[in-house]
């Protein structure tokens, strides 16, 4: 009796796919962008590598750009010995690597243990490839075929935008943008589902967007949640995530202080009015949450509280310094309990909503290694004590559960 070994497949060479997929998108003239993250060498405070062409004495390189937390230094390569130096930094030093390409995308992560996992997207409509002589960089990160689009009226029957919707397709893109430069920096992996909860989701633009990015895009497990006060929002969306086959995605009926927590590796919450955004800063921490995206309004607890200081009387006599300043001094504070509480925080200018002038945001995504708070605690007081505030909700919310010492 013979017996027929069964061959054994070798695995993926992912890595050598990537570097391929890497010098096909130069040679074709498709290359846009390429990120790497999650670092784990020995620099202290690099946190990414951002690599674009150039082109230096009309030669064409690759410009990388080493992100530190408090600067940048900037190296040209020629173009073969740019993409030996990204081979040999993955996943030597990089354990993600994420690349942008006219037509897809495809995104390279190593787990703790080694294991690659290789990710690609569908070809998607031609994206505009930015000059090589300066870093302006102009392209979409969802696609206007996109089903949902035209069915949240985004588009017409065409797939053409809608002139009266060119701003929310802007916020849209922005928010895909933002939302995709965090994950490459957070400690998720795609290689397993990733819950999402979107607080005040509305119609759901958003919801929809960062599903069909997860699913479409990055081909990864999105099961993503919208929740909504309004019911009849929640039941358009549920019935829109049916018909448009959006397997993952639900929407249901509450807000941020009455939907219990659970499990969650991004948080959002856009336009979270006074301390609502506090508590949906909140959860986000409760739940574990890998990346916490608040888009806040209004300042009313802070403002009721703040004694401006003798010196600043006169310059603060108006009302709309006095709200500049209550607005300022409230989400320092909502970055700064943050980063106590283990995040890398920034707050910048997004794209306001149709419906608020407010137009910034709070982003922050999880270290990797836990921080001492302690002297970031003590200045947080400092400042408290310089404005006479008595109380901030999120530090009462944190410290009730013991986030705080």
């Amino acid at each position: 009796m013979s017996v027929t070994a069964t061959p054994v497949r070798p695995a993926p060479d992912h890595h050598a796919q990537f570097i391929e997929l890497l010098q096909t998108s130069l040679e074709q003239n498709a290359f846009i962008k390429l990120v790497l993250a999650k670092y784990v060498g020995d620099e202290a405070d690099l946190q990414r590598l951002i690599i674009k062409q150039l082109t230096v004495k009309e030669q064409p390189c690759l410009s990388f750009v080493y992100r530190y937390k408090t600067r940048d230094i900037t190296r040209n390569f020629p173009l073969a010995e740019g993409v030996q130096t990204i081979a040999a930094l993955l996943p030597a030093s990089f354990k993600n690597a994420h690349l942008l390409a006219v037509t897809d995308e495809a995104q390279l992560e190593y787990s703790k243990k080694g294991k690659s996992s290789l990710f690609k997207s569908k070809p998607q409509q031609l994206r505009e490839v930015p000059s090589a002589e300066h870093n302006r960089e102009k392209n979409r990160f969802l696609d206007l075929s996109r089903p949902f689009l035209a069915d949240l009226g985004v588009t017409n029957h065409k797939h053409e935008l809608i002139p009266a919707m060119s701003r929310k397709w802007k916020q849209i893109n922005k928010f895909i943008e933002v939302f995709s430069h965090a994950l490459t920096s957070s400690p998720l992996a795609l290689d397993k589902p990733v819950r999402v909860s979107d607080f005040g989701s509305g119609k759901g633009y958003l919801t929809f967007a960062i599903h069909d990015y997860l699913r479409n895009t990055l081909q990864a497990e999105g099961l993503v949640t919208g929740v909504e006060l309004r019911e009849d929002m929640v039941k358009l969306c549920n019935e829109a995530a049916a018909r448009l086959e959006h397997p993952g995605l639900s929407f249901q009926h509450g807000d941020v202080r009455s939907v219990a927590p659970s499990a969650v590796d991004v948080m959002i919450a856009l336009h979270a009015c006074d301390i609502a955004t506090d508590y949906a800063i909140h959860m986000g921490i409760r739940s574990g949450a890998s990346i916490i995206m608040c888009s806040p309004c209004c300042h009313k607890q802070i403002r009721l509280q703040i004694q401006s200081p003798a010196l600043l009387k006169p310059m603060l006599q108006y009302g709309l310094h006095l709200g500049q300043q209550a607005e300022m001094v409230t989400d320092s504070l909502r970055a700064l309990f943050l980063e106590a509480c283990g995040y890398e925080t920034k707050v910048f200018e997004f794209i306001s909503l149709e419906h608020t002038n407010k137009n910034k945001m709070i982003l922050a995504v999880k270290r990797a290694q836990p921080v001492d708070a302690t002297e970031l605690l003590a200045r947080i007081q400092e400042l408290k004590a310089f404005y006479h505030i008595t109380e901030h909700c999120l530090e009462t919310l944190l410290r009730a559960d013991g986030y705080l010492a």
